[in-house]
């Protein structure tokens, strides 16, 4: 006997949040100025993406070590052939990749309009 059951009753994410990009994260701290005119905080929890729309939050989970930190996009990047994203030396102290630089990450969209493609 089959049973209907409704997604939203067990809890299931959305489209958007069940999409992940993975690939190597990056930190930096340079410049003044994001992309979208912000002032550039490096203690910030942001993160520099090549087309997720400004705003929007993603977890960002270090594959290394088991542990994640959700970001703000705001800045465009990397520019580095093989990166996905580049963090704010804030959100690398998080999930550990400060002395690495680069690290294996999981890119999950949280909040907003974005989406990334499923890759993982």
């Amino acid at each position: 006997m089959a049973v209907a059951v409704s997604i939203a009753a067990v809890g299931f994410v959305s489209q958007a949040e069940a999409a992940a990009q993975c690939g190597k994260a990056s930190w930096y701290k340079m410049g003044t100025q994001t992309a979208n005119g912000e002032k550039m905080d490096a203690r910030a929890m942001a993160a520099a993406h090549r087309s997720l729309p400004f705003g929007t939050k993603v977890r960002v989970e270090n594959l290394s070590n088991g542990r994640s930190v959700v970001v703000r996009i705001n800045d465009r990047g990397p520019f580095i052939g093989g990166r996905v994203i580049d963090l704010t030396q804030g959100a690398a102290e998080k999930i550990g990749m400060i002395h690495s630089g680069v690290a294996p990450v999981k890119v999950t969209v949280v909040g907003g309009k974005g989406k990334v493609p499923a890759n993982c």
